[in-house]
């Protein structure tokens, strides 16, 4: 082959046919001019992520399902994109939904394209030691007003109200995730079964029913650089309805403090003016009005199931080694914290 074909041909990139994702990316729909720039991005570990730049220099976000055998009714991009294109009609901040290729179109998965937002994500300790002990303040109050909208979200008025089941959701999440253990684990953790039956027992009553984001932390969301204000929740692939703490409770799972270990979350939240969980907490109430005797369930819940989804990574990493984000690495370690993690506040809770 000679120099000039090989610069002629696309570069590949891990899971895209770029031939065929930028001719549907030039399709009226998205209007992008070839050549396209793809670079994956983010230290996500689910659905894999690119930033896609045209030749008139415009962004947009493409998503796809990670490769390899995936978990029934894991990484649903058609689903989220239903929920994306449903919060654009609220005040959740959201990025604009571009297109949606469904599976057999442009690629065996579906693909989903959006704007692309200019802001900052707190990826890791890094970009966090860039802003001022003042910014990180506000980055972490403003997640809990971002939180708090997405809370109050009309279900019915967003066509969402039949997204999930209205059953009591701590069972339900409990049957789910144990039920992901089962199919995706490693090896054996007696924690994890242990952890699920206490679970049980301490699963307080139903409550109010809200859109849950399922995933919501500090690298999910893009920030104003001008005042911390939240300009984009991002990773709805896990939302669902369900009690609002849970969100609260699963930010906490994220949320290290100084002290504490983070080796399978981002440890940014242990840098001076980042709010403590405490402080967190009193801003949440405040803002929503919502009372947190349930709070302390909601996070050994959600400790326990980011060790079982740190646990399925592993798995997904280890049978197909091109799912790894080339910025992180996930060890063993990292899920055998976040279990005793969860196992020391279970006994602080009295759970």
């Amino acid at each position: 082959m000679t120099t000039s074909a090989r610069r002629d041909r696309p570069p590949e990139v891990p899971g895209l046919d770029i031939g065929r994702v930028s001719e549907w990316m030039a399709s009226p729909g998205i209007g992008a001019r070839s050549p396209l720039r793809f670079d994956r991005f983010g230290h996500g570990k689910s659905n894999l992520t690119f930033e896609v730049a045209d030749a008139d220099g415009r962004r947009w976000v493409l998503r796809r399902p990670p490769l390899g055998r995936l978990l029934p009714g894991a990484h649903d991009v058609v689903r989220e994109h239903r929920i994306l294109a449903a919060l654009e009609q609220t005040d959740v901040p959201v990025p604009r939904v571009t297109a949606l290729a469904e599976p057999g179109e442009v690629a065996d998965v579906p693909l989903l394209a959006m704007d692309y937002v200019e802001g900052f994500v707190v990826q890791d300790s890094a970009a966090a030691q860039l802003l001022p002990p003042a910014r990180r303040l506000e980055v972490g109050l403003a997640l809990c007003s971002a939180l708090g909208r997405v809370h109050a979200v009309d279900l019915e008025g967003a066509g969402l109200d039949d997204l999930a089941s209205h059953s009591p959701y701590a069972h339900r999440q409990l049957k789910r995730w144990h039920g992901q253990w089962e199919r995706s684990r490693t090896r054996d953790i007696p924690e994890i079964d242990d952890l699920a039956s206490r679970l049980r027992a301490a699963a307080p009553e139903p409550g109010e029913l809200t859109l849950v984001h399922g995933d919501f932390h500090l690298r999910n969301v893009i920030t104003s650089t001008a005042d911390g204000s939240v300009l984009a929740i991002l990773d709805w692939e896990l939302c669902t309805l369900g009690d609002p703490l849970a969100d609260l409770g699963g930010l906490f799972a994220y949320w290290p403090e100084p002290g504490e270990p983070a080796t399978a979350v981002n440890p940014a939240s242990t840098l001076p003016g980042f709010p403590s969980r405490d402080e967190l907490a009193h801003e949440y109430a405040r803002t929503t009005g919502r009372g947190l005797d349930a709070l302390g369930f909601w996070h050994v819940l959600a400790l326990w199931k980011v060790a079982i989804i740190a646990e399925g990574v592993l798995r997904r990493n280890r049978d197909e080694p091109l799912n790894a984000a080339s910025t992180t690495s996930l060890r063993p370690e990292g899920v055998d914290e976040l279990v005793s993690r969860a196992i020391a506040t279970a006994e602080k809770e009295g759970i």
